[in-house]
Parts: C-alpha cells; structure tokens; sequence
C-alpha cells in the first residue's frame, strides 16, 4: 500500500510524502475497493482530479473511480459487499461510498438533448475503450487516469504534455456542448496559474452561459475566489475568449486609466488583477470571510468607469465618487451569482467604504468616527483586509502602517469584528415606568449617539446619562 500511495501522491516527487490521516484513510479504502474490483474481474481507473492533482505534487481528498469491464451490478454485488452505497444514477452506474468522498462509476458516452449543462442523455458502456471514456472529460488535464493497482499511467489525450506546459486545452469538441466548463476553465486557470489553448479560446468565445442556473455560476466564481493561486489568470482567461461579454461591470473595467503617479500599474483592471492575487495570499482560512473579501476586491472600482475623468487644470486622472458608485453594479454583479443577500450587502458595505481606513487615520478622526465606520461596515477586521489588498495593487512593497493603525483602534474600540451595540435598551425605559411606544425611538437614539461619542462605555454610565436625559426633557417622564 506504501508504494501506492507513494506513487498515486507524488508520481513527480523524489522525496517521502506527509499524508494526511483523512487522506491516507480514504485511499485505503480506494485501494481495497479496486482490489475487490479486480478479484471480480473488472479493472479500476482513478481519474479526473485526484489523478492530476497527485501530477502537481497537491493533496485531494476527492477520489473518482471509473470501473472497466463489469455491469452496474456486478458493480454493486462485489463494492457494496463491504461498503455501503448510494446510487446516484441507475441509467448510468454512478456510487457514492458512504462515510467517504469517493466516487465510483462506470464508463459512459453522453448525447446532448437539450440546453444547458443538464440536457444530456448518459449511458453507462462496461468496455467502452480507454480512450473513448476519457473523450467525454473538459480538459486534456482531467482526462489523464491511473490504475492504482500497478501505478500504470493512461494518458490518451496527451494531458502530460498540457500539465507540464500549464495549458488547459479541451478534450473534443463535445466540449462546446456544456458552457458551464468555461468558467471551470475559469477557475481552474485561476487555481494552478495555468493558461488557454489558443484552440480553446476560440471554442469558448462561440459559447454563451446565457441558459446556465445562477447556482453553477456563483459555485465556479467560488473556486476563483476561495481557491485560486492567482485569481488573475482566471479573469484574464475570461477575457481571453471573450467572456467578458456576460460580465459588463468588469469588461468596463479594461481601458478605464489611472493616474500614473499613484497607479503605475496601468488601468483598472490591471489594479483589480493585481488586488485579487494579493488577496489570494491574505486568505484567513474561514470560507464566508475569504468570499466577502474577494469579492468586494473584485468589485470595490466598479464605480471608475462612471466618475473617471480627466481634470482640465491640470490633466490629472481623477475618479471622485466612485466609491458610492460603485454600489449599484456591485449589487448587480452579486445578485446575478448569488441568491444570498447577507452576502450582498455585505460586499457593498465594503466597498462603499473602502478607502475609510487610511482616510480616518490620515485625518486623526476621532473615537466617535471610528465607531460610527464599524456601524456601518459591521466587519473592521474584513475592510482593512479590502484596504490592504488595494494598497498592495498599486505597490506589492506598499507601506501598510495606516491599515495597522487602523485595525489597533478598532480593536482598542473593541468593535474589530462587529459593530457597537446600543447599551441603552427600551427595557431600560420601561424599568423607568414608560410604555412601550414610538416615542422610545428618538431617547434611544439620543443614547446611542451619546455612546458612539464616549460619552459613556457600560451600562451604569449609559444609565446615568438617560436619566440626566429624562430630567432634562421632562418633569413627568410618563408623557415622553
């Protein structure tokens, strides 16, 4: 099994390989299930993503399995002995082993019957030929299989030569049948730095994604954002074949300038390129964070094409207002990918508020205008990641002390992570004898801006000062 794993793992490494447990324990059960396969007569192929991930020297813990020469049930009969098994798809032979990401189908040709990457018609083939089976796959990378059992390589489409080249060419022209591998080409190229095929440039450009489900969409734009090495090379990939077209808010983004003397980059997208890939290596780990970063990066100079205009009395490059801009495409942009309004508006906060860290420090602001931001923004910590990262477009060396400055007072503040909460509640007025009622509102009110000021910091200071309050509004607090 130590062979195995050596070779599935790091077939190009020269050195012992640090498995991880979860991983080592799946591809023992991978390697028994192929054994089981062989003892029944059939022969085992992993294929796909374990397969060219263990070619780069990366982990997956996703195995797929593709099994030549038995029937769905004789399939079934001699896997689900052992393991338990959900079918997928009866028509065409697809298992899921329970308790592990391990995937085990039957070779299969599809014939497309309608729109969409759903309007397929599968079929499950036992002894369909090796190169045939691999011909349905997207890439020539993906197409590349692996028996386990003898550590033979079948590389019928030349995915070796497309892998060690970092070029991501398509299989056949079925290819064109589902668009929704366009954007997997996105992210892809984004994930490993790698480029298109001129052939498949041309080929995705006479695609449209116009029938695809927002679902898909956003799922694709995840793997960019979350996952991408260079998030860079999966937009310049769109703009490559032409797939700008779908996406307005960033194909106005190419050609927008810059003032030179504080965007030596080039243009806006060029700035957002670069901000993306430095918030590729400003990832926390936590998923719902990384995306709300990444995407208000993605989107925080939709607002340039709008307001960017050239000063006359000086011929300076100026973009005023492109912030506040910015929020109507950005919300588009959004909402066309995800049905998730938290996340909406939460990338909006940011972006409109983008430029506030370096702004509020460069202008000393006070305690009151640092907290009235959190209110605003509701995630300091995740603004200063957006700052840094526009910063670091302009300058990879850029000096980020104001972003540093910026997050000590908010956390000194103790809002970095969420924004204040009113102390003064309306129960506390009705301690104090008042019903409920639309006059609580504006005492209320007066309290919490009263707190956003320092006037008071905890809940006996917050009370002092509504009952000052009360006795200056009134000598019969029953009629506030």
């Amino acid at each position: 099994m130590k062979f195995a794993l050596y070779t599935i793992y790091y077939m190009v490494r020269k050195t012992p390989p640090t498995v991880n447990p979860e991983i080592l324990m799946s591809y023992s059960v991978v390697l028994d299930i192929c054994r089981r396969i062989q003892d029944a007569g059939g022969r085992a192929l992993l294929v796909g993503g374990c397969v060219r991930d263990a070619l780069m020297g990366l982990d997956s813990k996703d195995f797929d399995i593709e099994v030549h020469g038995l029937s769905p049930e004789q399939l079934r009969q001699c896997v689900g002995s052992r393991y338990d098994l959900d079918l997928v798809g009866a028509s065409f032979g697809v298992f899921k082993v329970h308790h592990y990401d391990i995937d085990i189908s039957l070779p299969r040709v599809e014939n497309k019957t309608g729109a969409g990457h759903r309007g397929f018609m599968v079929e499950a083939v036992a002894n369909l030929p090796i190169e045939q089976a691999a011909a349905r796959r997207d890439f020539t990378i993906n197409a590349i299989m692996k028996d386990p059992l003898s550590g033979e390589i079948l590389d019928p489409w030349k995915g070796l030569e497309d892998l060690k080249a970092k070029c991501l060419r398509h299989v056949s022209d079925h290819f064109s049948e589902d668009p929704l591998r366009v954007l997997r080409g996105m992210q892809f190229a984004a994930r490993f730095a790698f480029h298109g095929a001129p052939e498949t440039l041309r080929l995705c450009a006479t695609m449209s994604q116009d029938e695809l489900p927002r679902e898909r969409l956003g799922t694709e734009w995840e793997k960019l954002l979350l996952k991408g090495i260079r998030p860079s090379a999966g937009l310049e990939f769109l703009r490559a074949c032409g797939w700008l077209r779908h996406y307005p808010e960033l194909a106005a983004l190419v050609g927008c300038q810059q003032d030179p003397r504080w965007h030596p980059e080039g243009d806006v997208w060029q700035h957002t390129l670069r901000a993306l890939d430095a918030a590729a290596g400003r990832r926390t780990g936590e998923p719902a964070d990384d995306l709300a970063v990444g995407l208000a990066v993605l989107c925080h100079d939709f607002g340039k094409p709008a307001t960017t205009r050239v000063r006359k009395s000086d011929g300076r490059i100026i973009s005023h207002g492109h912030d506040t801009m910015g929020e109507a495409p950005t919300r588009h942009f959004v909402e066309r990918l995800w049905n998730q309004p938290r996340l909406e508006d939460q990338v909006v906060r940011l972006v409109l508020c983008h430029m506030q860290p370096e702004c509020l420090v460069r202008n000393n602001a006070s305690d009151k205008a640092f907290r009235k931001l959190a209110l605003r923004v509701k995630r300091p910590d995740l603004l200063a990641n957006v700052a840094a990262c526009d910063a670091l477009a302009a300058n990879p060396d850029a000096d980020l002390s104001s972003i540093d400055q910026f997050m000590e007072k908010m956390q000194a503040l103790a809002v970095e992570k969420a924004p204040p909460k009113p102390i003064i509640l309306g129960r506390h007025l009705v301690q104090r004898g008042f019903a409920p009622g639309p006059n609580f509102k504006p005492i209320l009110d007066k309290c919490f801006e009263a707190q956003l000021d320092g006037k008071f910091t905890d809940e006996p200071g917050g009370l002092r000062f509504l009952d000052r309050l009360l006795a200056w509004k009134t000598h019969k607090p029953q009629t506030i």
